[in-house]
């Protein structure tokens, strides 16, 4: 209570406080604080995503330039050519070559590129490995493994998947039909672990079969048989 002078009265007359602006002031401050903090934080947010965005920007910028992203050279052609010249020529267009393998074709010279990776045309990075496959100077050398007592078929698809396609069959009387009895290579009998090229020839010394090889037993005991009968006169 607020006591006010009056000069007509012996005493103090006691008023209100005024409440109308100062009411009104502690409700409000409250609000006014919160909408403050939201706008600064949502200040602070968008500041937040607009350096992400242009430090990403940068990066994108920077890695292109570092990758030389945009621009590529096309892979020439050198199927066909010797190797040096191959290899030279990818040189000189920005690129490295590599012998991956070699494989042998009686058809084609030797030192031949047979097949590149990548193929002609691709467009790639400078400085990228091409992979050259050209023809051996000399036939693969391949290992026989033991072709004794299996089958022809069986030998003649083992041989085939060695590479050796130069195959002989030579049939010698036997019980056993189709029974691969010795293997031989120039006249010379072949055991396992005889490393031979893949163009050699390898002959295959089958059984005939036990019908045949009976029927000549059996003629040859009646011919024995008839001879100890005398011729009549």
């Amino acid at each position: 209570m607020i006591r006010r002078f009056n000069p007509l009265s012996s005493s103090p007359q006691p008023t209100r406080p005024d409440r109308g602006n100062g009411g009104s002031d502690g409700s409000q401050d409250p609000q006014r604080k919160r909408w403050g903090f939201g706008k600064l934080l949502l200040v602070n947010l968008a500041a937040i995503a607009l350096t992400a965005c242009l430090v990403g920007w940068l990066a994108l910028v920077w890695l292109d330039s570092w990758t030389d992203h945009g621009h590529y050279e096309v892979v020439p052609e050198v199927k066909g050519l010797t190797y040096d010249v191959a290899s030279q020529r990818l040189t000189d267009a920005g690129f490295l070559p590599e012998l991956s393998d070699s494989v042998y074709d009686s058809k084609t010279r030797p030192g031949t590129v047979l097949d590149q990776n990548p193929k002609v045309g691709t467009k790639v990075k400078e400085g990228r490995v091409v992979y050259l496959t050209i023809t051996s100077f000399s036939p693969k050398m391949v290992t026989l493994p033991g072709l004794n007592d299996v089958s022809l078929r069986q030998a003649r698809s083992v041989l085939e998947g060695l590479g050796i396609y130069r195959i002989n069959v030579e049939y010698v009387p036997s019980e056993f039909k189709d029974l691969v009895l010795a293997v031989t290579h120039d006249g010379r009998r072949i055991t396992a672990g005889t490393r031979l090229p893949v163009t050699a020839t390898v002959t295959l010394e089958v059984g005939e079969g036990i019908n045949e090889y009976s029927d000549s037993l059996s003629d040859a005991l009646t011919m024995g048989a008839l001879s100890e009968f005398p011729e009549e006169q």
